[in-house]
């Protein structure tokens, strides 16, 4: 299944040896003796077959092909101590890695053959729910559709959802602080989470298995695992918030004519819908258009053609009737001040589903177009329709031809904003300029006091970039974090930041 807002070209294999990082001087070589040791130490499976492993080697997008020369998957948090514990003693590099779904990466080893990847898919247990508390405790490599599923069993919502929550676990999805496209209501990975297990560089293991939504007893520990991505330890299991299960979701399709419309109709819904507004998602007219293009089953819900749309969904506790009717009156309310130009409402779950399934086509849409340029980005919220107007104008101004493919979340800041070539020209030829188109987006980001990664994660797409636009100071904090838990630079070196 397609990620939502994923770069899924096949732009060519590319290996980590393109940022590659020579662990030489401070990683040991392996002997087959260490193997066997470390094979008797913990209960799971080791793989050293080049072809059990190499799946475990290239990532999703087929961007980055590392090496290793073990893949270690533990059955429980204890043998993952151990498999650490084991690589400190030793100065071996680890590489956590969940489902292997990221776009950034951040879950492949580079390309010295000095490192373990260390796989946490059959960690899958559901440990614990508390309808009660409203939790549920959970290991790292439960599937994500799968916790959905056990929360709805208990009439509850995890509401955490992305295009690839049939593949992707939980772990990898709190080490790069998922977003998804329930964010404007429920909040990041990092807001659903209340506590967490880790294991230390050290090889230790960190019970924060905490269900507690007050807890101000020193550092906040459980903050600095989520969002590492893996470069301060390991996370093994987390306690997630649950919520109750709403009765109805209404899904509408809205045409308008700018970012800026969007903008005031988001600000409309917020303050009529409050709570209710669960997505809001801006969808550019050439977005519409590859997907119909290249998903023949698909359906405009709209006649004609509006340069933008919005695909807004509401949900509510009570009843679907009243869902629909605060809906409706949102919408007319949007007409009467000339907001929007036309919609469509969803009066089923095929309906609904079937208006979402435009939104979560649009990558895999593009990657059938061809080559592009991607860039996962946020700005303000009050500023994001300025941005994308700005932006777009500067980059077709340097590169005449090129079409805007603008799509993500307005109601949380965060917009995919890709770049594809102008209809005609090589996709190969076109990602030349993709420095040049890279610095006019970042750069402008940096403008509006932005973030050039929203939710992807830096791993090693974007480290260096970020490095650029960060501070001397927040570096240097960075780097001391780094140094005080990891010392010996042994958790995915090279990711988030260079050695």
């Amino acid at each position: 299944m397609p990620h939502p807002d994923s770069d899924s070209d096949t732009d060519g294999m590319m290996d980590a040896s393109s940022t590659k990082i020579d662990l030489s001087p401070n990683f040991c070589t392996v002997v087959s003796a260490d193997l066997t040791e470390l094979r008797s130490c913990f209960s799971g499976r080791l793989l050293i077959d080049a072809d059990a492993m190499a799946p475990f080697l290239l990532d999703w997008r087929k961007r980055w092909c590392g090496k290793a020369f073990a893949v270690a998957q533990p059955d429980t948090a204890e043998d993952v101590a151990k498999v650490v514990r084991w690589c400190s003693e030793r100065r071996i590099a680890i590489v956590p890695q969940g489902g292997n779904t990221g776009l950034s990466g951040g879950s492949i080893p580079d390309q010295s053959g000095h490192s373990i990847v260390l796989s946490l898919t059959r960690l899958n247990r559901i440990r614990a729910i508390d309808p009660g508390n409203n939790t549920m405790t959970v290991e790292a490599g439960c599937i994500l559709n799968t916790i959905q599923e056990a929360a709805h069993a208990e009439n509850r919502l995890f509401p955490l959802s992305l295009a690839a929550e049939g593949s992707c676990t939980i772990g990898g999805n709190l080490s790069t602080n998922a977003g998804g496209t329930a964010v404007l209501r429920y909040g990041n990975a990092r807001e659903l989470c209340l506590g967490i297990e880790a294991v230390t560089p050290q090889g230790d293991l960190w019970n924060g298995l905490r269900g507690l939504r007050k807890n101000n007893t020193g550092y906040d520990l459980r903050d600095l695992f989520i969002g590492a991505e893996g470069t301060l330890g390991v996370i093994t299991a987390a306690v997630l918030k649950l919520f109750p299960l709403p009765k109805a979701q209404v899904v509408s399709f809205v045409a308008l004519t700018s970012p800026y419309q969007a903008l005031a109709l988001l600000e409309h819904a917020q303050a009529r819908l409050g709570a209710s507004l669960t997505a809001f998602e801006l969808i550019s007219d050439i977005c519409l258009q590859l997907v119909l293009r290249h998903f023949p089953d698909g359906q405009a819900p709209i006649k004609g053609v509006a340069p933008w749309y919005v695909l807004m969904e509401v949900s509510d506790l009570i009843s679907e009737t009243q869902a629909n009717a605060i809906t409706q009156t949102v919408l007319e309310e949007g007409f009467e001040r000339q907001l929007i130009t036309d919609a469509a409402v969803s009066t089923s779950l095929a309906q609904a589903q079937g208006l979402w399934s435009l939104r979560e086509n649009i990558s895999e849409a593009q990657a059938l177009e061809g080559k592009n340029i991607k860039h996962d980005i946020a700005v303000p919220i009050s500023r994001i329709a300025e941005f994308a107007d700005t932006t777009s104008a500067a980059i077709i101004a340097a590169f005449p031809g090129v079409r805007m493919v603008v799509f993500g979340h307005l109601g949380d800041g965060n917009l995919h904003f890709n770049v594809s070539p102008p209809i005609g020209t090589s996709g190969d030829d076109f990602l030349q300029h993709q420095d040049t188109i890279n610095r006019i987006t970042h750069d402008a980001v940096a403008r509006f006091n932005g973030s050039i990664s929203a939710e992807h994660g830096l791993g090693i797409l974007r480290r260096d970039e970020a490095a650029r636009y960060k501070s001397p100071v927040e570096m240097s904090l960075m780097r001391s974090i780094k140094q005080a838990l990891d010392p010996l630079g042994i958790m995915n070196p090279g990711k988030v930041l260079r050695l």
